[in-house]
Parts: structure tokens; sequence; C-alpha cells
């Protein structure tokens, strides 16, 4: 059973929203393209592995992807995929890299060759053989008992040749059904019943705390340079007006009624998670404070205050993000 689904990272969201409101000559505009590009791989090669999860049985199995939980005070550790049985526990740590991967276990790293050049990575398997002792540690605080728990590397990308990788510890994703068995096989003691584990999966989504970075403050981007406007999806820009009831693209001719939701997410992504009736009419760029107050009402936003001081908030919008 999968109960937390992977859904697109909040960073990949935020850095789409940069991307649309940024000027085209942007000195971070490349840097921020380069780390999307490598965002969108990550959670491509993970989002490939689902299949393969929804075919274990699902009685079984409770199945958390891209976990997040606190280790210490302030900092915290992501789980790709986590694995609950009654036999053990697995963690996952899925990596999307081509070329020819070579692990290094002297050195403890990931030499990846590619058109003729080396690169190193940082070890997986150290890495989720980390998360591993930080999720015991995690179980200890939140008063679980210990559970035999293993871990394993996923090479997501179908066109990498892993060259050399220890025994047992590196897979493809069509292994996953074969490898669970083996693990059932090696840990053969229930050590838990599923009544626990649906207690200890409550715990786990209760604990759960997304990344939520400012991105501004990431690329040290002032936030006047983000550009006001409503975009238009036909012609990638900012080019959409309020007319006829709606917004109209100046290029394109385009239509739609909803076009400010798209404008509201940019803001709250980039700028905040509270919007005032001044500051929503001066970032999609109109001026009518009526239509203003019938469209923030219309999206149903808690509020506090009143007439000009009345401040929407703006995590009512959580349900038009696309995250899939």
């Amino acid at each position: 059973m999968i109960v937390k689904k992977r859904d697109k990272p909040l960073k990949i969201l935020k850095l789409e929203a940069l991307l649309r409101r940024l000027p085209s000559d942007h000195p971070y505009i490349y840097k921020i393209k380069k780390d999307l590009a490598k965002s969108y791989a990550g959670y491509r090669g993970e989002k490939s592995l689902d299949y393969y999860f929804k075919i274990l049985p699902e009685r079984n199995y409770f199945i958390f992807h891209d976990i997040r939980l606190p280790f210490k005070k302030g900092l915290f550790f992501q789980l790709d995929t986590l694995i609950l049985t009654p036999y053990f526990f697995l963690i996952l740590e899925v990596k999307n890299i081509s070329g020819i991967l070579t692990f290094d276990q002297t050195f403890h790293q990931l030499i990846r060759t590619l058109n003729e050049t080396e690169e190193a990575f940082p070890d997986p398997i150290l890495q989720v053989q980390r998360q591993a002792s930080q999720f015991m540690s995690w179980l200890s605080t939140v008063n679980f008992p210990t559970v035999p728990l293993d871990t394993l590397v996923v090479i997501s990308n179908s066109s990498s040749v892993i060259k050399s990788a220890p025994a047992n510890k590196v897979i493809r994703p069509d292994m996953i059904f074969d490898t669970m068995q083996k693990l059932y096989n090696l840990y053969p003691d229930r050590v838990k019943n599923v009544k626990e584990l649906q207690k200890l999966s409550i715990l786990l989504l209760e604990s759960n705390t997304e990344c939520n970075q400012d991105v501004l403050k990431l690329y040290n981007i002032d936030q006047l340079d983000i550009l006001p406007g409503v975009y238009c999806d036909y012609c990638k820009a900012l080019s959409m007006i309020r007319s006829r009831g709606g917004w109209v693209c100046r290029i394109c001719g385009q239509l739609s009624r909803q076009a400010h939701i798209q404008a509201l997410i940019d803001y709250y992504l980039l700028l905040g998670e509270t919007i005032t009736n001044q500051q929503f009419r001066r970032f999609l760029s109109f001026s009518s404070i009526s239509v203003a107050t019938k469209l923030l009402a219309e999206l149903k936003l808690e509020h506090k205050g009143v007439w000009k001081s009345r401040a929407y908030y703006l995590q009512g919008l959580n349900r038009h993000l696309k995250r899939d």
C-alpha cells in the first residue's frame, strides 16, 4: 500500500515560477535552468520506479515516497523511498545518472564515465547507510522498538552501465520485486504486526516536513527583479490583461477566466504566504479594487483583517498546485 505518494517537489514548482517571472537576460537564468533540469532528472528517475512499487502485494507493504523527517534541532533528513513490512524495513536511494558507473568503495565515491570524461559523485551507498542511521535515531525518539533495517541503491537510468558495484547493494528497478523476496528469506521472523505499522505510518505522516526553501534567497535575487503580470500558457509570456470578465492575451488573443490563479500561485511560491487586495492588483497589473475583491472571494481563501488591511492566506492555493 502506498501511504505517501510521490509528488513533484516544491523546489521544481518554485524554479518554474522563477523562470516565468525573471527577465530573459537576468544573470541567474542559466544557473536556474541548469538546476531545474537537474531536479527534474532526479524526479523523473524516482517517478519511473512507481510501476514496480504498485505491483507489490498491497497488504504486506507500507510505502512512503519522499519523506523528510527531523533529525536534530533545525536539521532534517530525507528518504527517497521507505518500505515498512512486518519483517523488516527498507530504505531506497534512487539515482538517475547516465554513463558507465563504477562504485569506488576505497574512497567512497561513484565515478561516472561519459563521453570519455570521468566525474565523481558522492557515494550513494554511504548516503543511504547514513540515512538508515538517522532513521533509526528517529525511531528511537518516537519510542518505536528496533526493527531489521536494510538499504539499497536503485539506478533508475535505463541507459547507464553499472560496471562495478558491491553485491546486493545496487539494483535496477526491475529487480525490486525479486530483491524484496530475497529480503523476506533473509529476515524470516515477523517482528511487527499490521496495527503497529499503521501507528508508525501515522507518526511518519505527522512528522513529515516538506522542504520549503526560499529560492530568492538561494540565488540572491531581489524581489524587485520579479516581474508582475498574468502569464499566457500559449505564448509563454506575461502578456494577459483583464478584459470581458476574464483575461485576454495581447499577443495571441487567448482567453482565460482562471489565469489569475497561476499568477497568485507564483506570488505564493516566490514572495509570500499572504496577499492584500492592493498587492494582488499590483502583481497582476490591473487596477479595479472591486474585481480584485471578487476574484479573491471566489477562491474562498482564509483571511484576517478588514477593508484595506485584509490579508488573504495563500496556503489554500495548495489544492491548485500541479504536483503530478
